[in-house]
């Protein structure tokens, strides 16, 4: 299968956030998680658009009608181990029925280049263990696993 020639990745614009918040919710669900805020769009305007250098970087699957039926987002983070940033993809999601047609690598070729222009090295993600998958589709592209528990801390 490939992705129809209308369709095409490009970075998420303001009109963008109501469906942009609603795939975030559809994601949630498929990977078994809490929901997302209600204010989720608005939070997410401050994020990516709200100042000259965007903390978070959102990039669309379009089919070419303008309704994005996927994303990858992504925000540089630091390693002390390597001393460097390196650029995070926290999430990869596309609607069922839309996967399997080449629009996943398209947000991650996205990404990449994003790093890139960032001048940052490398790219890392997580995914959880049960999405074989995901897990199938990320070793397909070249990236390799590392096996770590991830914890959450509530601060109040």
């Amino acid at each position: 299968m490939t992705a129809p020639t209308a369709a095409h990745v490009r970075p998420a614009r303001p009109e963008d956030l109501p469906r942009l918040a609603l795939l975030a919710a559809e994601h949630a669900v498929y990977e078994r998680a809490a929901p997302p805020p209600a204010d989720l769009a608005a939070r997410l305007a401050v994020l990516l658009f709200d100042t000259a250098v965007p903390r978070l970087r959102c990039f669309v699957a379009d089919p070419g009608d303008g309704e994005p039926i996927g994303y990858a987002s992504c925000a540089p983070e630091l390693s002390t181990w390597d001393g460097a940033e390196y650029l995070h993809l926290d999430c990869l999601y596309l609607r069922d029925g839309h996967r399997g047609l080449g629009l996943g690598a398209r947000l991650v070729d996205a990404v990449l280049t994003e790093a890139r222009r960032l001048g940052l090295a490398h790219v890392q993600w997580q995914t959880p263990p049960w999405n074989t998958d995901a897990i199938r589709f990320y070793d397909r592209l070249g990236g390799r696993s590392t096996a770590k528990t991830r914890y959450v801390l509530p601060t109040g």
